[in-house]
C-alpha cells in the first residue's frame, strides 16, 4: 500500500511539474513576444525636436494624401491598367511613399487623411503600422490627420489619433491641451473641441543661427470629420466653430513674435465648400472630378482671411484632383491620390505633393520665411517625374 501511495504521489508531482512548466513556458512566450503589429512592445522613438529649418534656410514637407491602405500584399489595387493589376497591391503604395522619401529627403511628412481604408481591414492598428511604416523607418518627423474612411474598422477616431500620436517619430497630437493657470497642480486636460487631431506645430530657425530660438512658421492641422446628417440629408463632415475658435486664438498668440511675418500652412482632409469656385478660375494642375465637400459652410475661408497668417492650405479626399488655386489670396492645393487601393484613374499616375519653405538671407544672418514653393512627383514607371512647380507665396519687400 505504501508503494502504491508513493507511486501515486510521484505521478501527481510529475503531473503538477508538467502543468507548471507549461504555464511558465506560455507565460515566457507571451511576456517576451507581446506584439503590437508584430513589433515588440517598447517605448516610442521620438524625433529630434523642435522642427527646424536646415542650415541652408529651407524646410521641405512631403504631403501624402489618401493612401487608403488595407492589409498589405493581399489588398488589390483599384483603377490601374489591366497590365498592372495582377501584381499590384498595397505594397505599391508603400514602395512609392518610401521612394519619395528617399528622393526628396523631406524634413517633415504630412499625411492628410484616409490613411487606411477602414472597410478593407479587420485590424486598424496593424494597418496603421504598415501604412506609416516608410515614415517611421525614415526616422523623419511626421504628422497625420484623419479622413472619412480611417475609422471604419476597429478603432474610433479618438483611438486612431491616440495610437498615431504614440507611433515612432510621430509628432501628431490628439487635441490641444487646455490653458491652465501657472499654479495648477493637477494633470493637464484636453481642450473641449470638436474632432480629434487638431494641433499646431511650430517650425524654428536653423540651428546655431539668430533664429534658432524663434518660431518662424506654423503648421495647423485640423480634423474635417467624416460623415454627418443635416436636416435628413447625409453629407461629409466639416471643421466646426469650436475648432475655428481655438485656431483664431492660436494664430493671435503666434503673432506675438519678433518676426515681422510668421506664415502658416494648414492641413486637413475634406475640402471646404468654396473649392468648386476654382473650376472657373486659373489653376495649376488638374480639376477632374466634382468636389466632395460638406453641405454646411462653417466659414473656414472667412476665418483664414481674418487670421492673416495662413498662406496655403493642403487637402486630400478627391483623388483625381491635384490642382492649386487661390481664394481670397490663399492657395488651396490638393495632394492628389497616392494610394493604389483608393480609387483613381487608369493611366493617371498616383502622386504626392512637395512643399518647400525658404528663409530670406540678410547680410549677416537669416531673416524670416521669404518664399513658399510646391511641386508634385508622379509614380510613373520609375521616372518619378516632377511637375507643376510653382510659387505659392512670396514676401513682398517694402521699397
Amino acid at each position: 500500500m505504501e508503494s502504491l501511495a508513493a507511486s501515486k504521489w510521484t505521478n501527481s508531482l510529475l503531473y503538477l511539474t508538467l502543468i507548471l512548466s507549461t504555464v511558465f513556458l506560455l507565460h515566457s512566450q507571451i511576456a517576451t513576444n507581446l506584439l503590437v503589429g508584430h513589433h515588440p512592445l517598447r517605448l516610442k522613438r521620438s524625433p529630434d525636436l523642435p522642427l527646424r529649418f536646415r542650415d541652408d534656410g529651407t524646410f521641405k514637407i512631403l504631403q501624402v494624401a489618401d493612401m487608403h491602405f488595407g492589409t498589405g500584399m493581399v489588398t488589390r489595387c483599384r483603377d490601374v491598367l489591366p497590365s498592372e493589376f495582377d501584381y499590384c497591391s498595397d505594397l505599391n503604395t508603400t514602395r512609392f511613399v518610401r521612394r519619395m522619401i528617399e528622393l526628396e529627403k523631406p524634413d517633415f511628412i504630412a499625411f492628410t487623411g484616409d490613411n487606411i481604408f477602414g472597410s478593407s481591414t479587420t485590424d486598424a492598428a496593424e494597418s496603421l503600422l504598415r501604412a506609416f511604416g516608410p515614415a517611421m523607418d525614415s526616422e523623419i518627423p511626421w504628422a497625420a490627420v484623419l479622413g472619412n474612411h480611417d475609422q471604419e474598422s476597429t478603432m474610433t477616431r479618438e483611438e486612431l489619433m491616440s495610437f498615431i500620436s504614440l507611433m515612432d517619430y510621430s509628432v501628431s497630437q490628439v487635441n490641444p491641451w487646455a490653458d491652465v493657470p501657472a499654479n495648477y497642480v493637477e494633470l493637464p486636460k484636453r481642450r473641449k473641441i470638436d474632432g480629434f487631431g487638431n494641433y499646431d506645430l511650430q517650425v524654428y530657425g536653423p540651428p546655431g543661427s539668430v533664429l534658432a530660438n524663434d518660431s518662424v512658421m506654423h503648421l495647423y492641422f485640423l480634423d474635417s470629420g467624416d460623415r454627418e446628417v443635416v436636416q435628413g440629408r447625409r453629407t461629409y463632415g466639416w471643421i466646426k466653430e469650436s475648432q475655428l475658435h481655438w485656431l483664431r486664438g492660436v494664430s493671435k498668440r503666434n503673432k506675438v513674435s519678433r518676426m515681422p511675418i510668421n506664415p502658416a500652412l494648414a492641413f486637413f482632409h475634406i475640402p471646404i465648400p468654396e473649392i468648386p469656385q476654382l473650376y472657373y478660375q486659373k489653376i495649376v494642375g488638374q480639376f477632374q472630378e466634382g468636389v466632395a465637400c460638406s453641405l454646411v459652410n462653417p466659414g473656414v475661408l472667412k476665418t483664414f482671411v481674418s487670421m492673416g497668417d495662413v498662406k496655403a492650405v493642403f487637402m486630400g479626399h478627391d483623388h483625381t484632383n491635384d490642382f492649386c488655386g487661390t481664394l481670397n489670396d490663399i492657395w488651396f492645393c490638393y495632394g492628389g491620390g497616392s494610394g493604389y487601393h483608393g480609387y483613381g484613374k487608369p493611366g493617371w499616375p498616383r502622386r504626392v505633393r512637395v512643399i518647400s519653405a525658404e528663409l530670406g538671407k540678410g547680410e549677416m544672418s537669416w531673416r524670416g520665411v521669404e518664399r513658399i514653393r510646391t511641386w508634385k512627383r508622379l509614380d510613373d514607371k520609375g521616372l518619378f517625374t516632377k511637375i507643376d512647380e510653382q510659387v505659392l507665396w512670396e514676401l513682398q519687400q517694402s521699397s
